[in-house]
């Protein structure tokens, strides 16, 4: 029945349904219903979306059942009810009925002893029970059972209707536990940031500990509202105030808020607490769950910590995660929910087919196989010209180090499948921990340095390493910042020093105690071999496109990887690979080529000098470089230092490679003129891919030259390499890209999403279900694809063009731009140093603005930022046509990506221009 009185039209022990004009709130949802549970009939508020979708003739495939926690009510939810209404009204997909009561004592429903506070408890000690107050765990997991009868949801389970649960909070707890003991009427579980266990040896969180001291608990929680307006003060970016009324409006008075004080009191704080034996059964039965589960995660909550997340994969490993790196406790309010829980309750109820693998068993070669075969060879394996210049490692030396390394850490602890974060710098160290970490079956964390404390910071606490291996440096960040994992450090360190940094042993001291000894003979004990399919890395992006994200590798895909350098660049066993960029650096064991890494600073490539170059080159007997465009220009910028023996050190060099970013045609006739043997190859790839296309210097050169192919837009970045597969999913007028792929030639020409497949691609994002999800296309002919987010198009001889990032199309009114084409005919000028195209105005209508690094006049002094000259102005938009260009703004400087110093940010460039352009203060970018 639904009861159209205002709240305070009935005593405050009765439930009223909630009123109307509330934000995003439809009445009709609102629904009373009385259900008969342990101590008599009881009233609830419920949001159910039963009856609209019958009034529109619609029957539901399957039901979600949500659950609130403290202290806010069904109101929650009111996101995922719109959603799956709008959806079902235009045949998108499963009919979902969505039921989130309001628990006893909360929201609209019933009032239990209204006007009694609770009593505080001292720890470990009984509250009050369900007789005295207040609902404990165990009664609201019964409120809840006697809800579902009542409205026959397990009859509805029983005829085939899917039924899914879903809470948030100590509502989490309440619907899990429900689901744990019901698991032949639920087809799988959802949850927002809650907890099923907490270890007695951690403290509670603090604004936990802050409301359960002693008096504060009555006075915070039921005699004022202190609580209340802390919780939802914790939004992220803040609620709306309307938003923020409605959840304060069950709750005007005291007597009304009962409920949130019990909520409180209810907290196990010891084994003697009234509740701690009904959240261990929780806990337990959670351990037993075999249905499909999904944990949706706002990291920046200050109840719920990323350690009660870590509990729940324990508990439930077979679920899906999903980490909202900017979201908070109120999640649900944050960031949109409705869109990944409806995909993901989809694929319960229509599971997608089991996709073919994207390589060969047969194809598959250990990473380390170079080191088992060699381990007798002298020949060098490693040269590490990084700060102190350190002696060659032969291949004998590096194969009993990674051995006895390998013994170390299985005998400290580390097993198959625990994740290792590697704190190193490459060079000697970082390899011979990587491949003593894979060789066991460790999984290695790897994050950029040059993400900076906060990103490193956020990376470490998403993967969740079991160990962290570091020099002193990154163990001190990790023993500041609280990171979790044991540590070991890499160089034995002074006992005090080790004991402050919590470090339990170290890789030098693992290298001496166990010399001699080999894994694969069994000295640590049982031998695990990593098949192809284990996960083998965790690789984290520059964070230049947003937050870092973590991309899982296996085995088998960083051996396909391997395989390509050798296959398709020649990389060859017995090659020597001077490597600016780390990734393939720590890839030259697994190929059998010495790995050279030069003296430079990591987390900045463009300190890579060309003497750096030619003395690591020198050391190593260096035949391949290979370095990011930014490398090179510096290394071009400092080749006026060379002496003539260093120029002839280079001159042996026979292959320059150069990922990361295109390299510009000037650029490469300079680098041919110090690699004068050299081929000169670009290959382009990311991090979830990293090589898919390459073109030559023959190739770039002729595209550049008046006779060359000047209809393209964008930048050409050559054909696709070995077994890759290149798509377009072309742009809708919107600048979105449509779902279905392009080939061949019917992709010849159409602007669009770069969508890639390849034996070596990424087999997934870390804890990022929901990125991973919308990153796949997966096709009938069971091949997985990768949407890169890069936009481009193939021309007629198979040659993939790039002309940006797909956030960063100018959606206009003719339709979308994609800023690359014009940006390289900018960049073309001798006045333009870098440009960026952006888009400016509200989507639809945007406007093209071109924000371009002058070249500079030493006669004029330092570019002054704002409206670029009216010559300059000018000539940009002459160079951008066709694209209309609306104005041309200039600065000094064009913010760059960390890793690659090549990336431009456009998104930072657009919000600058913005505010240029409506007249706020110019500053710079």
């Amino acid at each position: 029945m639904r009861v159209p009185a205002s709240p305070a039209a009935l005593p405050d022990t009765h439930a009223p349904a909630a009123p109307a004009g509330l934000p995003g709130w439809d009445p009709a949802w609102s629904r009373l219903v009385t259900v008969r549970t342990f101590d008599g009939d009881r009233t609830l508020h419920v949001l159910d979306t039963g009856d609209v979708l019958a009034e529109a003739g619609l029957r539901p495939d399957g039901i979600i059942l949500a659950v609130h926690g403290n202290p806010t009510w069904s109101y929650l939810w009111r996101s995922l009810a719109a959603a799956t209404l709008d959806a079902a009204r235009s045949g998108d997909g499963p009919v979902w009925r969505v039921v989130a009561p309001d628990q006893l004592d909360m929201g609209f429903s019933e009032r239990l002893a209204h006007g009694r506070l609770p009593r505080p408890s001292a720890a470990g000690t009984a509250p009050l029970g369900d007789d005295a107050g207040y609902r404990t765990l165990g009664g609201r997991i019964a409120d809840l059972d006697a809800l579902v009868t009542t409205l026959g949801l397990d009859a509805a389970a029983r005829s085939g209707q899917s039924l899914l649960t879903l809470g948030h909070d100590w509502g989490g707890v309440v619907s899990l536990g429900w689901a744990g003991r019901n698991q032949d009427l639920v087809d799988g579980a959802m949850t927002l940031n809650t907890a099923v266990h907490r270890d007695p040896a951690e403290p509670l969180p603090a604004p936990l500990r802050a409301a359960l001291a002693g008096p504060l608990l009555p006075g915070s929680t039921v005699a004022t509202d202190a609580f209340l307006k802390v919780t939802t003060s914790l939004g992220n970016p803040p609620l709306d105030s309307g938003v923020r009324a409605a959840y304060h409006l069950p709750y005007r008075s005291a007597d009304r808020r009962g409920g949130i004080g019990g909520f409180v009191a209810d907290i196990p704080v010891g084994p003697a607490h009234g509740s701690h034996e009904e959240l261990q059964r929780v806990s337990r039965d959670l351990a037993a769950f075999q249905k499909p589960a999904l944990i949706l995660w706002g990291p920046q909550d200050p109840v719920f910590l990323d350690r009660y997340l870590a509990d729940l994969l324990e508990r439930l490993p077979q679920a899906d995660l999903h980490r909202f790196e900017t979201a908070g406790h109120l999640l649900a309010e944050d960031v949109d929910i409705a869109g990944p829980i409806l995909r993901w309750a989809r694929g319960v109820l229509d599971p997608p087919a089991v996709q073919a693998p994207v390589w060969r068993d047969g194809d598959y070669r250990p990473l380390w196989s170079f080191l088992d075969a060699w381990r007798q060879e002298p020949a060098t394996a490693l040269v590490d010209m990084a700060g102190a210049s350190r002696p060659p490692v032969s291949w004998s030396r590096l194969a009993g180090v990674v051995d006895a390394m390998a013994v170390g850490l299985v005998r400290l602890g580390v097993r198959p499948g625990d994740r290792v974060s590697m704190m190193v710098t490459p060079g000697l160290d970082l390899t011979a921990a990587l491949y003593a970490c894979l060789r066991i079956g460790a999984v290695v964390v790897v994050a950029d340095a040059g993400l900076g404390v906060p990103g490193m910071t956020r990376a470490v606490r998403a993967a969740r390493p079991d160990w962290i291996i570091g020099m002193t440096p990154g163990l001190t960040v990790a023993r500041a910042q609280d990171w979790p994992g044991r540590r070991i450090s890499v160089s034995t360190l002074p006992a005090p020093l080790a004991a402050a940094l919590r470090v339990e042993d170290s890789l030098y001291r693992m290298a001496a105690a166990h010399a001699g000894r080999r894994y694969a003979d069994g000295d640590a004990g049982p031998v695990h071999e990593p098949a192809a399919d284990d996960p083998a890395a965790v690789l984290y992006t520059s964070g230049s496109t947003g937050p870092a994200k973590g991309v899982v590798y296996t085995h088998g895909r960083l051996s396909a990887l391997s395989g390509l350098l050798r296959d398709v660049f020649d990389v060859r066993p017995g090659s020597s690979l001077l490597a600016g960029f780390a990734p393939f650096a720590l890839l030259g064991p697994a190929i059998g080529a010495t790995s050279i890494t030069p003296d430079m600073s990591v987390t900045r490539p463009a300190t890579l000098t060309a003497t750096a170059v030619a003395e690591a080159a020198a050391a190593g007997q260096a035949t391949i470089l290979f370095a990011s465009p930014a490398a090179l220009r510096n290394v071009v910028a400092t080749a006026d230092r060379l002496s003539p023996d260093q120029r002839s050190v280079l001159g042996r060099i026979d292959l320059v490679l150069s990922a990361g970013a295109p390299v510009h045609p000037r650029l490469v006739a300079q680098v041919a003129r110090i690699f004068p043997a050299a081929e000169i190859h670009s290959p382009y790839g990311m991090t979830e891919a990293l090589l898919l296309t390459d073109i030559d210097r023959p190739t770039i050169e002729h595209l550049a030259a008046p006779t060359g192919d000047g209809t393209q837009d964008g930048v050409c970045v050559g054909r696709p390499v070995g077994p890759v597969r290149i798509a377009i999913a072309p742009l809708r007028d919107d600048g979105s890209a449509a779902e279905n792929l392009l080939e061949g030639p019917a992709a010849t020409g159409r602007l669009g999403e770069v969508v890639v497949s390849a034996p070596h691609q990424k087999a997934g994002y870390d804890r990022l279900w929901l990125t991973d999800a919308l990153s796949r296309r997966d096709t009938r002919d069971g091949l997985q694809w990768h949407r890169t987010q890069d936009v481009g198009h193939l021309d007629a001889e198979g040659r993939l063009w790039i002309e940006g990032r797909l956030q960063h199309v100018v959606a206009t009114p003719a339709g979308p731009v994609a800023p690359g084409g014009p940006e390289a005919r900018i960049d073309a000028l001798d006045a333009v140093l870098r440009s960026a195209v952006v888009g400016v105005g509200p989507h639809g209508t945007q406007a093209v603005v071109a924000v371009v690094e002058a070249a500079g006049n030493p006669d004029r002094g330092r570019v002054r930022p704002g409206l670029a000259p009216t010559d300059l102005a000018a000539a940009v938009r002459k160079a951008a046509l066709p694209v209309p260009v609306a104005a041309v703004l200039v600065t000094d400087t064009v913010p760059v990506d960390i890793r690659h110093n090549s990336k431009v940010d456009r998104s930072r460039l657009a919000r600058w221009a913005d505010g240029v352009l409506a007249g706020g203060r110019v500053g710079t970018p």
